[in-house]
């Protein structure tokens, strides 16, 4: 019965609504864990370096300007920390809609607790936000009350929790804590418009479930909230001899996914993946697929080295 139970929280928590995607979404979540929560960092006790790069319906193209298709560029490496009680990480991340591109630089600290069979890491993330704007075409001649190349950097937190253990994981994150509002000047550099950045936040978890000695099936969530509505993505895949895998996933209205990779080198140090998105939804408005590719290496776990004692020799003397 404790088996079955991540399972069936997995199928619970897949009821949800529809979201409006404003943060990039990734079809590699199950390998992300550190653009979830910042309370992922060291939580694997394997220091990691990871890149992920997602071209979104590619081959879309607007009827003029630089199109609309998304383009993501991902960065991201974490490592314990013994003497913080935990771990740090790093996320370097470019985003480019159209004629906007955001940019992010996010530093993270987990404190890492032991519970039962498992490790907590209980997180806080500080954010660098630069939101380029670009230019935009004018609808009406004499409107000049548009965004003109002009860009805004802001500071925000975000904060999260991770809970690992062999065979189960669970996390969550939310960011955008202090709400920031970045404003942009007009071609005229005479006035500004204003956007605010949302809370959006994440919750995942997965079960390693093994089929057999060489057969391992992962069933893997992810729910997304940014305040006012809701969506998820909901897959599994399949690990072959700790070195092949392979699944499917599905992104609430919005695709069906598929996923393969492989492990090399000595204690599958480096992890390469694809995922291929099908778009199945509003297809008349975008192409239809999506592109990425995962490249992560993982070191060794650090070895502890303890000075051995040095024992003080006892004299004893005889009346």
């Amino acid at each position: 019965m404790k088996k079955l139970l991540p399972v069936v929280l997995l199928l619970l928590l897949c009821h949800v609504a529809a979201w409006a995607q404003q943060q990039p979404q990734f079809t590699h979540y199950g390998f992300n864990g550190l653009f979830i929560s910042p309370a992922y960092a060291g939580i694997t006790n394997r220091p990691e370096v990871l890149s992920i790069y997602r071209n979104q319906w590619l081959g879309y193209d607007a009827s003029f300007d630089d199109g609309g298709a998304p383009q993501t560029l991902l960065l991201s490496a974490h490592t314990p920390v013994r003497f913080l009680k935990g771990g740090v990480g790093v996320n370097l991340m470019q985003d480019k809609i159209g004629n906007t591109t955001f940019m992010t630089a996010a530093l993270s600290y987990s404190f890492h607790l032991t519970i039962g069979e498992g490790k907590l890491g209980i997180g806080l993330q500080g954010n660098i936000n630069n939101i380029k704007k670009g230019n935009y075409r004018y609808n009406d001649p004499n409107d000049y009350h548009i965004p003109y190349n002009s860009s805004d950097t802001k500071f925000d937190l975000g904060a999260g929790w991770w809970y690992e253990s062999e065979t189960f994981y669970a996390g969550g994150g939310v960011t955008n804590l202090l709400n920031a509002q970045y404003e942009f000047a007009d071609s005229t550099n005479t006035s500004t418009g204003r956007m605010f950045g949302e809370n959006h936040i994440y919750a995942t978890a997965g079960y390693h479930l093994p089929l057999t000695d060489q057969l391992v099936l992962t069933p893997t969530v992810l729910l997304k909230h940014d305040t006012e509505t809701f969506s998820f993505d909901a897959g599994a895949r399949i690990t072959v001899a700790e070195k092949y895998w392979g699944g499917l996933n599905y992104r609430h209205q919005e695709a069906v996914s598929a996923l393969v990779g492989l492990s090399l080198f000595q204690d599958n140090a480096l992890r390469v993946g694809y995922a291929f998105d099908f778009t199945t939804f509003y297809r008349e408005a975008k192409a239809p697929s999506s592109h990425e590719v995962m490249v992560s290496y993982r070191l060794p776990e650090p070895v502890v080295r303890f000075r051995p004692a040095i024992r003080t020799p006892r004299y004893y003397f005889e009346k």
